[in-house]
């Protein structure tokens, strides 16, 4: 039977094996390859699992040991998505694919990045390519506050200047920690965390996953 599963650290409460298990009834295995140590990560991909999500601190390490990369995936320098095909490794990048989900009903307009990670980078390319005409800043440059239609905070914290942020809509990457919830037009980030798994999941098996029990791993109800 394939295997699946996330490589990162620290990567513990990951919500991602719940959001496998839901997709797909139980039916596959989602480990956590928990370690510091990238080869050792890789190593186990390759022999043992048929795809794994990447997380930080690897996405750029996933990246240079792939065969071949989609466009999106080559143009960020980042993956967080690998297919093993017969020991041919393909690389992709969900942040992308999510973050041009989300942006999709939304009203065009000027878009302001917060923060230079692999999940700002794809956030970038994603805005850009929707239509957006987008800044990329970095967590220092934003001390005197940001104002644009759309603002994607990928910080993992609050930072100076990021209780100055006026936009029509704000995106935030962090759903484990999020520091700017209550924010006019606020899109959290459990949002983006499922339609990474949405789109992702289907690379990965490719099988449709189930989105209904998906969203409900969301729900206020469910344990954390």
């Amino acid at each position: 039977m394939d295997k699946y599963g996330l490589i990162g650290f620290p990567i513990a409460h990951s919500l991602s094996p719940r959001l496998f298990e839901a997709a797909y009834g139980g039916r596959y295995t989602y480990d956590l390859i928990d370690t510091e140590d990238f080869e050792k990560a890789w190593e186990g991909f390759m022999y043992g699992y048929r795809a794994v999500n990447v997380t930080a601190p690897f996405k750029g390490d996933a990246f240079a040991c792939a065969d071949w990369r989609s466009p999106e995936c080559g143009r960020i320098g980042a993956a967080n998505l690998c297919v093993n095909e017969g020991g041919m490794v393909k690389a992709y990048n969900s942040d992308y694919l999510a973050v041009k989900a989300i942006l999709e009903p939304l009203e065009r307009g000027t878009a302001a990045v917060i923060g230079y990670g692999g999940a700002g980078r794809a956030a970038m390319a994603a805005a850009e390519d929707s239509g957006f005409s987008t800044t990329l800043y970095r967590h220092g440059e934003i001390a005197g506050g940001v104002s644009a239609d759309l603002i994607i905070y990928t910080l993992p914290r609050a930072v100076e200047g990021s209780d100055r942020l006026e936009c029509r809509n704000l995106l935030e990457a962090n759903y484990k920690d999020p520091c700017l919830g209550g924010h006019p037009g606020y899109i959290p980030g459990t949002e983006w965390l499922l339609q990474q798994a949405l789109l992702g999941y289907a690379l990965m098996t490719g099988e449709k996953p189930d989105a209904e029990a998906m969203k409900a791993v969301f729900r206020p109800h469910a344990k954390a």
